[in-house]
């Protein structure tokens, strides 16, 4: 046997009852009101026409005091006026203070009909009445007058109040009894179900296991109930198992998109991200990790992601577009594919950082195109030389001598370029170790003056040392640090004219110590400084000069390895300054 739940059988009827009584109530108030308004109508027109004939007798002298006292014994509004509109006489105000009354809308209708009614709001007495007027007429039938009765609608509002309080009050109770009859009933059918409700809700509570079996197994319902609950428990295991590979599944894919370095982002056809891994803020550097449910536009930083989604969205084909995030100078791949499957509109984007892979293709390009620059006018050199040799040069011994001096130079500077290059790709590449221990930035300084002190006065340089020699220690590989400040000092002898002074100096800063190689040379172009760490980068001043282009490529590497940091600030024909922080012990 089918059955319902409780609420269903039971407010159908409820409601069905409160409607059904409702109505009747409606109706039955309707019909008394009217009832009780007909009668008050009948009752003032009988009267009316019994005053208006008592009236009509030209023997009788009617006071002001009768119409009072008639006006009494009747619980009745008295108005006597007469063919122009002015009262004569009135049971309740001075007639000489109210307005005239043709205009009323009951003696209007009197005069028309021959009897008048009107329902209506009184200006006089400031009270909702119901009015009644008739003709008064002589003997020979002519109207001389009117006669008007009303009373308050303030007793019919009454009487509507006591049938209207005393008919609610029966439907409620009414209502009440069948509403309590009906629920037991519903209790009864619905008790069986609300057992296998609550065993039910048990086990949901519980939670599905691995060991979870049904244990739901009523034997004193219906056979639909035991059908049901079979039904239920072979249903339920199904969902075990499913929700179970479903974990699994799950949680491979949550493991690979939170380990994955690409950022995958799906959004559906409002722009609204519905899934984001953590590579997407980790990659765009975003301050706020929590993306999910924001707005495409609100999250990526360029307009291009929002271009290539709507694309993909309306077009439901897949995009690739490379995007360049300015100042970051991040290079990002993204591609948009459609995800129809999940939802209409859904776009699965997925981003690459590409910058990596930029960086490395502009190093290898400048490099090759550095290297072959630095190379090619020694190869040029030595191939000239060695031409003029074979030509006939080793026949004069001067000149041949003077010929392989200026090979073994080329071949000394080919060679200390080498020596840089694996110097500068061992120190990228951690093949160096530093030996970090606590040195005085003192000795560091003095050092590399003793060592290229001769270079200096042979140029006519002054060397100036400003340190002093108790300043804290630094913790770093001291002959690596002298290497630094020997390639800054060298930098500085090259490109300072004679006359010129060079200042070397150290002091705390911020539990660091900070180093400054200072010249009174040539200065760098503006537009040249921010380059001047990359390896083979020279100025056109430094290319006339000489040199390999790696010394400041070496100390840049050197320093980071330290953990510190290194910079530059010059003012062309003015000089250069070099910093460089060294962290403490």
């Amino acid at each position: 046997m089918n059955r319902s739940l409780r609420s269903s059988i039971a407010i159908p009827i409820a409601t069905l009852l409160l409607v059904v009584m409702a109505i009747a109530g409606i109706a039955i108030t309707i019909y008394f009101n009217h009832l009780y308004f007909d009668s008050i109508q009948k009752n003032l027109l009988s009267n009316a026409n019994l005053l208006s004939t008592l009236l009509s007798d030209p023997r009788i002298q009617i006071q002001q005091k009768d119409i009072e006292n008639w006006s009494q014994i009747l619980g009745e509004r008295i108005t006597i006026i007469d063919l122009s509109g002015v009262v004569l006489l009135e049971s309740h105000i001075d007639p000489s203070k109210m307005d005239n009354h043709i205009t009323r809308p009951e003696i209007q209708q009197a005069i028309r009909d021959g009897v008048g009614f009107a329902q209506r709001y009184s200006q006089t007495l400031g009270i909702e009445m119901v009015y009644v007027a008739v003709p008064i007429r002589d003997n020979s039938q002519q109207t001389i007058g009117y006669l008007r009765l009303a009373v308050p609608l303030q007793k019919l509002r009454a009487e509507q109040r006591s049938l209207l309080g005393t008919l609610i009050g029966s439907l409620v109770l009414i209502l009440t009894i069948t509403t309590i009859s009906v629920i037991k009933v519903a209790r009864q059918a619905t008790r069986p179900l609300e057992e296998i409700t609550n065993s039910i809700s048990k086990l949901s509570s519980a939670g599905f296991t691995s060991d979870w079996k049904p244990k739901l197994s009523p034997t004193e319902h219906s056979i639909e109930i035991d059908r049901l609950v079979q039904a239920f428990d072979y249903l339920t295991q199904q969902i075990h198992d499913q929700i179970k590979a479903l974990e699994q599944e799950r949680n491979k894919i949550s493991t690979v998109l939170q380990e994955m370095t690409d950022g995958v982002l799906i959004i559906d056809h409002e722009g609204v991200i519905q899934l984001a891994n953590p590579a997407v803020a980790k990659m765009l550097n975003l301050s706020d990790p929590n993306i999910i449910g924001k707005t495409i536009s609100q999250v990526l930083p360029h307009l291009q992601f929002v271009e290539s989604w709507q694309r993909t969205r309306d077009s439901n084909e897949t995009q690739t577009s490379l995007i360049e995030i300015q100042p970051k100078k991040l290079y990002i791949q993204c591609m948009t594919a459609p995800l129809e499957t999940i939802a209409r509109g859904t776009v699965l984007m997925l981003l690459q950082n590409l910058t990596r892979q930029r960086y490395l293709e502009t190093v290898r390009r400048d490099f090759i195109s550095n290297i072959s620059h630095e190379l090619r006018t020694p190869l040029a050199s030595l191939k000239a030389l060695t031409e003029t040799l074979q030509e006939g040069a080793l026949d004069d011994p001067p000149a041949a001598r003077k010929f392989l001096m200026q090979i073994e130079t080329e071949v000394d500077s080919l060679s200390h370029m080498v020596s840089e290059l694996l110097e500068l790709s061992r120190i990228e590449s951690g093949q160096v170790p530093l030996r970090l221990k606590p040195a005085s930035p003192y000795e560091i300084l003095h050092k590399a003056v003793d060592r290229l002190g001769i270079q200096a006065e042979r140029a006519g340089l002054k060397v100036i040392i400003d340190c002093d020699p108790n300043i804290p220690q630094v913790f770093a590989d001291p002959s690596r640090l002298e290497q630094v400040v020997g390639n800054l000092l060298h930098n500085a002898i090259k490109f300072t004219p004679a006359g010129g002074q060079i200042t070397l100096s150290a002091k705390p800063q911020d539990g660091k110590v900070l180093f400054c190689v200072s010249d009174s040379g040539i200065g760098i172009p503006a537009e040249d400084l921010p380059r001047i760490f990359e390896r083979f980068y020279k100025t056109d001043r430094a290319r006339a000069s000489g040199g390999t282009g790696l010394g400041l490529a070496i100390a840049k590497h050197v320093v980071e390895a330290h953990g510190g940091t290194i910079w530059a600030e010059s003012v062309e024909s003015q000089g250069s300054k070099f910093f460089f922080l060294i962290p403490q012990p």
